[in-house]
């Protein structure tokens, strides 16, 4: 398997992720009535289907043959709400319920209104968390229930059981503890979905007392996208390394898809890493902080890895973790364009850390596809021998790194995230604190195409794993769940620092 990029589209990430209130690049023109929204909602679920069976890896996937059907059920179940669509709110919800039947977030559809489209955003007054088995008030104002209260039931209903039926819905699988750390909060959150009902009268756990409020359903205002921006990550850091003290290096990482000034960022924190090594071996800790991190190109996880424990036991240990692993490519035309055009963009901003695995896989699928076979199969430039001395040290290797690492880790960490964690963890020195983490499929290398209606973009992943180490749907958990409703750099450096306190003693 070759360890250099998993290249996937922030964007779609994100836009999957939330309910598609956010803008496309161009806004579309929009249907002009019910039947047009309506017909617009089946034709796209129709065009998406057609064009996943075609591309997506999945449909010819032997390890995996319940592919087509679950495509079917998607299909199904969106078409049963596009029937109802009468605008642009239902015709979003029933492109997102496709998704949530999919239940992969490497797969299913954008919807690209534009704001003008979509009914203002509201909320009661109050942003929520999950945390460790329950929903907690995280920020309010006036007369809203306090930080810290816990919501016990709304319209006498459980609240996990409002959160399966009114987020996970349309936004799935719940079966992922980080989800429920990165989504149940949007329980809070209306967007304009009108095949839902919406909580109004609701109990929380105060200071050891029951209350109960009516909801105030009210537009989204200011306050409110701050505490929603940064609530379940907490305000984050920019690309880079500092030392809040000495000795407790802090390597902020909240993107692996940066763009220019943060790629320069990461090539400066890396440098700084091996060029500095004898700080770092003396050290307390080093902090690896993912908040706010959905994935991108596994090379800045990697190239940070090796800076700090050598490149030869990273290398070691990941070839020897993946030594079963095939990289197998759905040779379609439409895939074979993408890898294309990604070459060309690398070639253009000069991406050398990526260049040579774009080259190679771009030929491996123009080939493929010349010969007519369903897969092009990625050959392994994993070093002759490498994989036999996987934890041992080798005599040109640099000195050991031995301090405590400690990775924050945020419920949405996915795709490269997750590659990360699986870098980390090879050494033991490697503390996970923070949240459970997303879970990926085996379908890899996302990228959108444009519907003919503009109206939305399908996701379509390019590659499939074959005997990935990491199964599928497995996720990594912490060893330091931080339940704190605030998980801003401050109550990570306390958590930090108290494990150390404990490990001197």
């Amino acid at each position: 398997m070759n360890h250099h990029v998993v290249r996937v589209s922030r964007a779609a990430l994100a836009a999957l992720a939330a309910c598609s209130i956010g803008a496309a690049a161009a806004e579309p023109a929009l249907p002009q009535s019910a039947v047009q929204w309506r017909q617009a909602a089946v034709d796209d679920i129709e065009e998406a289907v057609r064009l996943t069976r075609d591309n997506h890896p999945g449909t010819h996937d032997r390890a995996n043959p319940a592919f087509p059907a679950r495509l079917d059920a998607a299909r199904r179940d969106a078409l049963a709400l596009a029937a109802r669509v009468d605008g642009p709110a239902a015709y979003t919800a029933a492109l997102m319920r496709f998704n949530a039947t999919l239940g992969d977030g490497h797969a299913g559809i954008v919807p690209q209104l534009g704001p003008a489209a979509q009914p203002s955003a509201r909320w009661p007054g109050f942003v929520t968390a999950w945390r460790q088995g329950g929903l907690f008030v995280q920020a309010s104002g006036g007369d809203a229930p306090p930080v810290g209260a816990q919501v016990l039931d709304c319209d006498g209903k459980p609240v996990a059981q409002l959160i399966e039926r009114n987020v996970f819905a349309f936004d799935g699988r719940s079966d992922e503890p980080g989800r429920w750390w990165s989504r149940a909060r949007t329980l809070f959150l209306d967007t304009g979905n009108p095949f839902i009902a919406l909580p109004g009268r609701c109990r929380f756990a105060v200071d050891g007392k029951t209350v109960e409020r009516d909801l105030a359903w009210r537009a989204v205002d200011a306050q409110a996208t701050g505490w929603l921006k940064d609530g379940y990550n907490g305000p984050v850091l920019e690309v880079g390394l500092s030392e809040p003290r000495k000795g407790l290096f802090w390597a902020a990482m909240p993107t692996f898809d940066p763009d220019p000034a943060q790629r320069e960022a990461y090539r400066a924190m890396t440098a700084q890493v091996a060029g500095q090594r004898q700080r770092f071996l003396d050290a307390d800790a080093v902090v690896i902080d993912l908040r706010r991190n959905q994935g991108g190109s596994s090379a800045w996880s990697r190239m940070f890895a090796a800076a700090l424990w050598g490149e030869g036991r990273v290398e070691r240990r990941l070839n020897a973790r993946s030594a079963k692993t095939e990289t197998w490519w759905r040779a379609s035309q439409g895939n074979a364009d993408y890898m294309a055009e990604v070459l060309d963009e690398f070639t253009r901003e000069n991406r050398v850390e990526s260049l040579a695995w774009a080259k190679r896989n771009s030929a491996g699928l123009q080939a493929a596809l010349a010969r007519g076979d369903t897969y092009y199969v990625e050959k392994d430039d994993a070093p002759a021998g490498a994989v036999g001395a996987a934890a041992d040290d080798l005599p040109d290797d640099p000195p050991p790194f031995t301090r405590p690492v400690y990775v924050i880790v945020p419920g949405q960490c996915a795709s490269a995230c997750l590659d990360a964690l699986d870098a980390f963890t090879q050494f033991p020195n490697t503390i996970l604190i923070g949240a459970p983490s997303s879970a990926d499929s085996t379908y890899m290398e996302v990228r959108l195409q444009k519907l003919r209606s503009g109206l939305a973009s399908v996701v379509i992943p390019n590659k499939v794993y074959v005997n990935r180490a990491r199964a599928n749907g497995q996720v990594y958990l912490p060893a330091i769940y931080v339940n704190d409703v605030d998980w801003s750099f401050d109550t990570f450096r306390q958590v930090v620092e108290k494990d150390l306190a404990r490990r001197r003693r």
